[in-house]
């Protein structure tokens, strides 16, 4: 018999089964971008917070729900327009995430953690909010930050110092202690960037 937890998980893999991007996974294969992106988010978890509940494990899947329909280009290239785009985004993955999950058959409290979480209320001080924040931002330095360094060739290592000094400033002291203790892969080329950045060496 199908659990809600399977149903929910098929139902999130089967939306962001549909971006229209693709991005390249570890074994060379093509995989639609935010497919792969919920793929290691529970990776992730599952070796961070291998006690962390269905919900968290649900939470951390959708955060990226269907985030292609909402391009950047949507709201104004300014500062203000990012912040704005990304706010929208948390509340539509948010949404998104509850709609599944009832659909799944999950109560309304489990909902409502999820909805918490997946829209980044009270980090630091909601636990489920921080969790989230700790795997995204170990996702983001294991599979995402070189290549986002490539994307930006013009940042000075001042700039870099200080986008890892913010993406370490959200991050708990349990994920500081996770990111260097080697149960994290980080990515070479970036190691003494990071290694200067949070520690100061």
């Amino acid at each position: 018999m199908t659990t809600a937890f399977e149903r929910a998980v098929a139902l999130i893999d089967a939306a962001n089964a549909q971006d229209p991007r693709m991005d390249t996974d570890l074994d060379g294969s093509h995989v639609p971008r935010e497919l792969l992106y919920g793929r290691r988010m529970a990776e992730m978890i599952g070796r961070y917070a291998p006690e962390a509940d269905e919900v968290m494990r649900l939470a951390v899947r959708g955060q990226h729900i269907e985030r292609w329909k909402t391009p950047r280009e949507s709201y104004p290239m300014t500062r203000e327009g990012y912040l704005a785009w990304r706010t929208g985004l948390y509340k539509y993955h948010a949404e998104r995430v509850g709609q599944i999950m009832q659909e799944a058959g999950f109560d309304e409290k489990s909902i409502e953690r999820a909805r918490q979480a997946v829209g980044k209320r009270a980090l630091k001080v909601n636990p489920d909010t921080q969790l989230l924040e700790d795997v995204t931002d170990l996702v983001f330095i294991e599979h995402y930050m070189l290549e986002f360094a490539g994307q930006h060739p013009e940042y000075s290592e001042e700039k870099w110092l200080d986008i890892i000094r913010k993406t370490w400033k959200k991050m708990s002291a349990r994920a500081h202690e996770f990111a260097l203790s080697g149960k994290l892969k980080l990515p070479e080329p970036l190691v003494p960037l990071i290694t200067k950045a949070v520690t100061g060496a």
